[in-house]
């Protein structure tokens, strides 16, 4: 058995905003494992800033990784467990390797082309016009569920576009998350989800910075409209950890990106965790290439969480991995009679 990684820069179609700055490009790496005439690869992406290994040893941990391939993905999860996006690679890969197909990881309804997924149609910060423009797009194509990023033009103008929708369609026809990505500050945030909660939205993620826990759990006690935690559970590595922060902040939703949180086996310790606590959840790719998008939609429909996924970050990119996952009416599919592409395979 043999192991060997290659990066791959993704590009954005257009520079996308966030409340982090405007993302142009999205590093990723590959993981080709080797082993009887055989190969599966698995997708290592992190998010500047943002991913708790985005370090500078990363390659060198990506090379250690391959040297030591032998010892299996059970003993290299729990060595790299600083390094939750290459956790998630060991995985994917030990799992592409071990199916018929390297890209059939979860044989399901899904993979035959005989169900989809139903996703959120992701709106991207920006001049209110643009903002505007993607909504309508989204709701054209046939969405019954938006999710806005906000927190980085005006707020009002932001209250401005949330009124537009609601004028248009009824929280019965469109579900409208949005997703602030830390933006607000605790002095504020009550007051700002007050005047969010008059639009009859499903939920904020992540209103304030991850981190300040006594202000989360306060925030989450008074809050009008139910709370989603994302970037808060980046670096929460042990089990133990995992089920103290719920239990202090006891939020109403979390959202699980397994890129970001340790692959299959730490997102499905927080949905156990959540469960046990009657905490709601949802699963979102993290700007993945379809490679990594592809194991997350085809692990997530496994879950049978009817919920909106956050699932369609695949159209994104101008050099993408060629794919057969097709979005279409808000829904994500398997087509599998469309071809993968991948140069990183013989």
């Amino acid at each position: 058995m043999k192991a060997s990684y290659y990066k791959h820069i993704l590009e954005f179609k257009r520079p996308s905003g966030t409340s982090r700055g405007i993302l142009k490009t999205k590093e990723t790496w590959f993981i080709v494992i080797t082993s009887k005439g055989k190969q599966g690869i698995g997708e290592c992406g992190i998010l500047r800033t943002l991913s708790i290994d985005d370090r500078p040893d990363y390659e060198e941990k990506l090379q250690w990784t391959c040297d030591n391939i032998h010892l299996g993905k059970d003993t290299l999860w729990e060595r790299l467990i600083e390094f939750p996006s290459i956790q998630f690679g060991v995985e994917m890969a030990f799992k592409s390797l071990e199916s018929v197909s390297p890209f059939v990881l979860f044989p399901s309804e899904f993979t035959k082309n005989e169900d989809s997924i139903r996703i959120n149609g992701l709106i991207w910060m920006g001049e209110k016009k643009f903002m505007k423009q993607q909504i309508s797009d989204k709701l054209a194509q046939g969405f019954d569920c938006i999710k806005m990023k906000i927190g980085a033009i005006d707020f009002d103008a932001e209250l401005t576009l949330l009124s537009y929708i609601r004028s248009q369609f009824s929280k019965e026809i469109i579900e409208i998350r949005v997703d602030a990505n830390g933006a607000f500050t605790p002095e504020e945030a009550l007051h700002k989800l007050e005047r969010l909660s008059t639009f009859d939205l499903h939920s904020i993620e992540q209103p304030i910075k991850q981190g300040q826990l006594e202000a989360m759990k306060s925030l989450c006690n008074q809050t009008p409209l139910p709370i989603a935690l994302d970037e808060e559970l980046i670096g929460v590595f042990n089990v133990t950890d995992k089920k103290k922060l719920l239990l202090t902040i006891q939020p109403q939703y979390i959202i699980l990106k397994p890129s970001l949180i340790g692959g299959f086996r730490g997102t499905q310790e927080w949905i156990d965790l959540a469960e046990n606590l009657g905490i709601g959840w949802w699963i979102t790719s993290a700007l993945e290439s379809n490679i990594g998008l592809n194991a997350i939609a085809q692990y997530t429909y496994g879950l049978d969480n009817n919920m909106p996924q956050g699932l369609g970050t695949g159209s994104l990119y101008t050099n993408n991995i060629d794919a057969p996952l097709v979005v279409d009416k808000g829904r994500l599919g398997y087509h599998s009679n469309k071809s993968w592409n991948v140069p990183y395979l013989d």
